[in-house]
């Protein structure tokens, strides 16, 4: 019998961390209460039909693919200090890649 698609998604993210799918996570996880067991990172999944983020993040894209550059959004909250940043999973590498590249120019 084929994984749920929530399922399915979870072992997909914690594939692209490098990671391994938390078996029976939330409050029943033996080892942590995260979607993904991972050193350093707590990670949860959400599988939606649609989500707003993603919504804007969908027009944010067709934007930057007219100016040839990659969408990224900032998330901000009235009276929160910082942001949170969405990036698509396969744009994430990309980015890291220039940092480095740049921080390489530098130095």
């Amino acid at each position: 019998m084929p994984d749920k698609a929530w399922k399915k998604r979870e072992r997909d993210v914690a594939h692209y961390f490098n990671g391994k799918r938390t078996p029976l996570s939330g409050g029943n996880g033996k080892v942590t209460r995260a979607d993904v067991i991972h050193d350093d990172l707590f990670i949860e999944c959400k599988l939606r039909a649609k989500h707003t983020a993603v919504s804007l993040w969908d027009d944010t894209a067709k934007l930057a693919k007219d100016e040839g550059k990659t969408p990224v959004i900032a998330l901000c909250e009235k009276n929160r200090p910082g942001f949170w940043i969405m990036v698509h999973s396969d744009d994430l590498k990309k980015i890291k890649d220039e940092d480095l590249k740049k921080i390489s120019d530098i130095e």
